[in-house]
């Protein structure tokens, strides 16, 4: 695998992570975890432009943990229900 990050840099970027207390990492982790939501439901918008917020949570949860985590949690999709 290439990487587009220098060995030295990325050893240092580690230590750095490593030497932040236990919370920080935990803050930065959520904060990362929040931006990849906001994202992910960002891009869903326009490919379904329609779509109620039922419809959008529904593959927000597909997108993010699996069709049958979505289907466990909210049913089936709600376009495709009777």
């Amino acid at each position: 695998m290439e990487r587009d990050t220098a060995p030295e840099v990325a050893r240092r970027y580690r230590e750095h992570l490593g030497a932040l207390p236990g919370a920080r990492r935990l803050e930065m982790a959520a904060q990362l975890s929040a931006g990849v939501r906001a994202l992910a439901e960002a891009g869903l918008r326009p490919r379904h432009p329609g779509a109620a917020e039922p419809e959008l949570r529904w593959r927000l949860a597909a997108l993010l943990y699996g069709r049958a985590t979505a289907e466990r949690l909210f049913g089936p999709l709600p376009a495709e229900r009777p």
